[in-house]
């Protein structure tokens, strides 16, 4: 029975551990470290990214992106008084960034969350239930974010069967290319062979004139 019940304790904190968690930490923007809201996912940063921004348009923000070869803060997406219930009952900035996790796990996403407030970091402001809000949020998108990997494999798909089709398509264009040049070469052989069976001819007329002693 404690075997069982060990085993049983072990599977539900193994798939706990498993599943994503957010987490706090900090992020470098607008040249300093920021307090922000972060979460790992096994997914590629296009489909996360794309995920953030679909949700958050379908409430009516748009991203201002940050740009600039420069610029330190490129990559981050800065969606203005934006009202998410889910986190908070205020208007508030959502400044995110989504990179791979490591150069070598390009595959694998982290997503930073800095929220603000006239220009000032409000977590230090958050309590318990609205640290835990956020972070459920962030926790929230990963059906959003499978949804969206969904569709870059679909997209991916599509254009691997588009250039599949392309290839077929131009392998039978050489192909009657070369059928039609088969086919003159063969009636220029056809010509040919009538000339010099004429030639031929025109030369045994010619021998045949020959005077002999």
């Amino acid at each position: 029975m404690t075997k069982i019940l060990f085993s049983l304790i072990f599977s539900v904190c193994f798939s706990v551990i498993c599943s994503a968690q957010a987490y706090e930490g900090t992020v470098e923007y607008n040249k300093k470290k920021q307090d922000a809201f972060m979460i790992d996912y096994s997914y590629q940063p296009d489909a996360v990214e794309n995920a953030i921004v679909q949700k958050l348009e379908k409430l009516g923000y748009k991203p201002k992106e940050e740009k600039g070869f420069l610029n330190k803060d490129k990559g981050f997406k800065i969606f203005k008084g934006a009202y998410i219930t889910e986190v908070n009952d205020q208007r508030l900035d959502y400044i995110i960034k989504v990179e791979p996790k490591s150069r070598k796990n390009q595959d694998e996403s982290v997503v930073y969350m800095i929220i603000q407030k006239d220009g000032v970091n409000a977590r230090v402001g958050f309590n318990a239930e609205e640290t835990d809000k956020a972070k459920l949020f962030l926790k929230n998108l990963k059906p959003d974010v499978e949804a969206a990997d969904l569709e870059i494999q679909i997209k991916n798909q599509q254009e691997v069967i588009a250039n599949a089709e392309k290839k077929l398509k131009d392998l039978k264009d050489d192909q009657q290319s070369l059928e039609k040049k088969l086919d003159e070469n063969k009636k220029q052989q056809e010509n040919t062979q009538k000339d010099l069976e004429s030639q031929k001819q025109s030369l045994g007329v010619l021998i045949g004139k020959r005077k002999t002693n």
